[in-house]
């Protein structure tokens, strides 16, 4: 049945953090930390106002970064090259995982709010790597965060993804507003079902829901 909603798609997107790794593993906590203490140190500010002011970017611009380059000018190229000097060796490989995504018939791209460097060291840690035809970052969408279509319509005209053909994989649901409005079909991987019109499907289990498409 899953199936038969995925035979017309040729562009495989997948978001990287929480979603081509179990959020269980916890490594974002490890890049959250980071950004409140980056935060800190550019603004001047305690670890409590730090932290509230990372959580308010992230709602209201859709990232901390975001909300830092709009309401400070904060640079990006520094932010991101901090946050991201975390520990990647908690991550397990997930040859399972690599095995369903290598069957997946057409083009797989990876996209995160992330830096392209950063998710390179993450499927890294995955034995995710050569599985991808293109990995982007934020910097491919001039810093623009998703939710905001912006940033998908540059990202996807720079990977040529054919948006009617494709299918979108992501962890916060936000992120699956402007891919649904696009005509891509939707996955939303969490632990949590979110219902939501712009959502197609739901899955905890990224690997045992890619063998139900292939």
């Amino acid at each position: 049945m899953v199936r038969q909603h995925f035979d017309h798609v040729a562009h495989w997107v997948f978001d990287l953090d929480n979603t081509l790794y179990p959020p269980e593993v916890r490594l974002f906590d490890q890049i959250e930390g980071r950004m409140t203490a980056f935060v800190m140190e550019a603004l001047g500010v305690d670890r409590a106002e730090a932290g509230r002011l990372r959580h308010r970017y992230w709602q209201e611009y859709g990232t901390t970064l975001a909300g830092l380059m709009e309401v400070h000018g904060i640079p990006p190229e520094r932010y991101l090259r901090e946050v991201h000097e975390i520990d990647f060796s908690v991550l397990p490989p997930a040859p399972d995982l690599a095995a369903r995504l290598a069957e997946l018939p057409g083009r797989r791209i990876v996209y995160t709010n992330g830096s392209a460097p950063y998710a390179e060291r993450v499927l890294a840690a995955r034995g995710l790597e050569g599985l991808f035809d293109a990995v982007f970052g934020v910097e491919h969408a001039g810093f623009e965060p998703k939710p905001r279509r912006t940033a998908f319509e540059r990202v996807f005209a720079a990977a040529g993804v054919e948006t009617p053909r494709a299918a979108m994989f992501e962890d916060d649901p936000r992120n699956l507003a402007a891919p649904h409005a696009m005509g891509m079909r939707t996955v939303h991987v969490a632990p949590e079902r979110h219902a939501a019109e712009h959502i197609h499907h739901h899955t905890d289990d990224l690997t045992g829901f890619l063998a139900q498409v292939i």
